[in-house]
Order: C-alpha cells, then structure tokens, then sequence
C-alpha cells in the first residue's frame, strides 16, 4: 500500500520548506515514493530555480558570462543542505555540471539539474534511495513517452527501493541523452510513478488547499472544492481554471488512482480528491445546497451568428461553415444552434486576423439571410456533476445575472448535464463570475 507524493517547487524553495516537507512525509508511513521540483520562488521578486537555469543557457549561447547567475544557483542549493544538516557533495555535482557548459551543451540537460539536484538532497534528508529519472522514465524518438517500457522500470526500482525519491520534469531518449517535459513536468512524472506502481493514493503537494471554487483574483477567498471528477476537472480547465495539465492526469485516471491537491503550508486541510466518480451524487447531505462544483471562464471570444429560413432542413449547412473555419486555420470552440439559426464561437486572437475574409466567404458558401459579428465576448462556466439531479438551475443562474443587470449573450448546456456556458461581454465578466459563485455557495 504505496503512496506517491509529488512536491511542487513552491514546496521545495528553502531549507524551511524541505522540513515541512519532511514532516508531511514522515507523518505517514504509506507516504513512500516521493517526486520532487526544482526550488521555486521563496517571496515575491525571487526567481525559480530552473527559470535562472535557463537564462545560463541563453548566456552562453550568446557568450555572455553566466557565472553570477550560476553563482545564485549554487547559493540556493548551500541553503538548503546547511539548513538541512546535509553532507551532499554539492561542489562536485556543480562541478560537474560546469564540465558540460559549453555551447553545444543541451538546454534539457542543463534544466534538469534543478530536479536533480534537488532529488538527492532530498533523498539523503529523508533517508530514501534516490533514483535518477534518466533510468526509468523513457521518451521514444518521437518525443513521447514509451509508457511500457518506463512503468516497468519505475515498477522494478521501487520494488527494488520502496522508499525513494525521484526528480521530476526529465527522463531519456533512446541514446542515453536527458530530455525534459513541458513546464509542469513533475506533475506528470509524479502520475506516471502512481500508475505505474497502482498506488493507493498519488498525492500532488502545492501551496494552495486544494482546486479553488473560483480564481481568487476575481472572488475573494473562494471555497476549495472537496471532491471533483475527471470530467468536471476537464470542464473547469478547458474554460480557464488554473489546474493540473492533462498529461499529469491521464496516468492516474486510467488506473483509477485517488488524485489528492494539498497544501504544503496547511497540511491538515482536507485539499480536494479528484476520481473518476463518486456515490454520493444524490444522496449526501449537502446536496441540497452544494452542487456546483466549480466556476470558471475565459475573455476574448468572436461570436459569428447566421440566420437562414430552412436551414435545419438543409443538409451539410454545419459542414459547409466548418470547412471555412477550417481552411482558415480557426478553432471553433462552441457550436450553439437553433432551428433557423446558426452561432460560431471563436476566440478572438485567432480570427481577428482573418476576419473579414472569412464572414466573406461564409457568406458566398451558406447565403445566410442574416450573419452578425459580435466581438469583446466572455464566456462563463458553472460546471457541477450534481446540477442534473436539481430542478431550476438555469433559472435559478439566469434569474440572478439578470438580476445585477447582466446581459447574457449567449447559452450552451452540455449533453451531459455537468456544465452550463453562458456569454457576457467582457466588461461584465468579473462582475458574471461573482454573482454567480456567491449565488450557488
């Protein structure tokens, strides 16, 4: 009964934070796999660490010095073992490193020694086995991950080693070189450690208390969501929210892996639970006041909107529009429809470009006998498994923008019944968002 525990780098900055870390871990004995970032920002200003990793690369593309960047590096690294009481051998890894600094050197090697280095202080802090991402999280010459081939091999060093620590964010290509992830890339090793292992539990450690309700920059001190499914998280991200990347979900959810966000700083809080579904949609008790699970939304769309008596009964009128969007490279986001009337919703930095020529010729193909472009549009979703099982929600959410003198522009319901879009102009989009998670929390 294994857990793995991934830790962000606002979680790993300091010595400080690499003791609550330890606590945490400690806490718990199933808490046995640990993946670990690079050192992130310590207080506003401060830089990550793989952000100053980078810039030493540029520099030496460029033939700059990079030796006072490289010099900050290594002053943050000497915090945490001093702090830590470690005994790493911290001159010979940055020796090590500078023996590869050279303009030939590869920037993924380079940025991955932030996780690297991080891992084995870790490693000796806890008193795990360390194992190196190179050895076991294999990429193809395609550039994806083989996922056989690394799920065997974590599989084998962690029965090997059933209490190690891991650096995130980079594995191996076939001939041996370190390639990295995108930004978030521990995420994904972390997902990838708990598939393959079947763990009991992967546990994502940040410095908030879980999914937020609404963006704390617009609501102030949103609610964490407590439980959330794969669907409602896909929902919540697709329309903005600030939450895991889908790569760092996937291998958890295909092995049905309980996903737990919590916070670093606030251990004790509950963090949110994400599953591929859960018992209680009817039944529980807060049902019959919680069943929103989460708020979020997105600025900038383009609204182009036909109008054509018959044109339900025309055949290939959908197709004829989308073939033109597509000739001109736009992604069409939202497709509402009536029974003589047809919307394209699209964002705006993709079709401002081209507008014009494509109302042209949308018109020349479906002879609408209306078209209109709307612009400055938002778009707002309440997303809620439980909202299929209570009467009156889009009343209830239409009732009360009306209500703040909301205009809704726009409505779309997904088929299945976990999420209602509406559009509102971007001036009223922070307003949108407030009214309705004070109207349903």
């Amino acid at each position: 009964m294994l857990k793995v525990c991934k830790f962000g780098g606002s979680s790993l900055a300091s010595g400080e934070q690499f003791a609550k870390v330890k606590e945490i871990v400690k806490a718990d004995s199933a808490r046995s796999v640990i993946v670990v970032s690079a050192p992130g920002r310590r207080f506003s200003g401060d830089s990550k660490v793989t952000d100053l990793l980078y810039l030493c690369h540029a520099h030496i593309q460029y033939g700059v010095s990079y030796e006072n960047i490289f010099a900050m590096i290594e002053e943050r690294y000497n915090e945490i073992k001093q702090t830590c009481g470690l005994t790493l051998d911290l001159e010979a890894e940055f020796a090590e490193i500078r023996s590869h600094m050279g303009k030939r050197m590869s920037i993924d090697y380079l940025a991955s020694r932030g996780e690297y280095l991080n891992a084995k202080l870790m490693a000796e802090y806890l008193g795990y086995a360390f194992g190196d991402a190179k050895d076991w999280l294999f990429f193809g010459y395609d550039g994806k991950i083989d996922l056989d081939k690394t799920y065997e091999a974590v599989g084998e060093l962690i029965r090997k080693h059933p209490r190690i620590v891991l650096p995130g964010f980079y594995g191996s290509m076939p001939d041996g070189s370190i390639r990295t992830l995108s930004r978030g890339g521990s995420d994904i090793t972390g997902a990838l450690a708990a598939a393959a292992i079947d763990a009991v539990a992967y546990e994502n450690w940040t410095d908030v208390s879980g999914i937020l309700m609404a963006d704390p920059r617009i609501v102030d001190k949103p609610k964490s969501i407590e439980r959330i499914t794969y669907a409602e998280l896909r929902e919540l991200s697709y329309m903005g929210a600030e939450v895991l990347h889908e790569e760092a979900v996937f291998p958890v959810r295909m092995k049905d892996v309980p996903l737990y966000i919590k916070n670093t700083n606030d251990p004790s809080a509950p963090g949110t639970l994400i599953r591929e579904s859960f018992d209680e949609e009817v039944d529980d008790e807060r049902s019959a006041t919680h069943f929103i699970t989460g708020i979020s939304g997105r600025k900038h769309y383009t609204v182009i909107s036909m109008g054509k008596i018959g044109m339900s009964g025309e055949a290939g009128f959908l197709r004829k529009a989308l073939a033109i969007t597509e000739k001109f490279g736009v992604t069409v986001e939202h497709v509402p429809t009536g029974i003589d009337s047809l919307t394209l919703v699209m964002p705006t930095g993709k079709v401002e470009r081209c507008l014009p020529e494509l109302v042209a010729e949308l018109k020349a193909a479906c002879q609408p006998d209306t078209i209109k472009v709307t612009g400055d549009i938002s778009l707002i979703a309440v997303v809620g498994r439980k909202m299929a099982f209570r009467l009156g929600i889009s009343g209830r959410l239409f009732a009360n923008l009306g209500a703040n003198d909301i205009n809704i522009r726009l409505i779309e319901q997904g088929a299945d019944e976990i999420i209602i879009i509406v559009g509102v102009m971007d001036s009223d989009f922070e307003k949108a968002i407030q009214v309705l998670y004070y109207s349903f929390t």
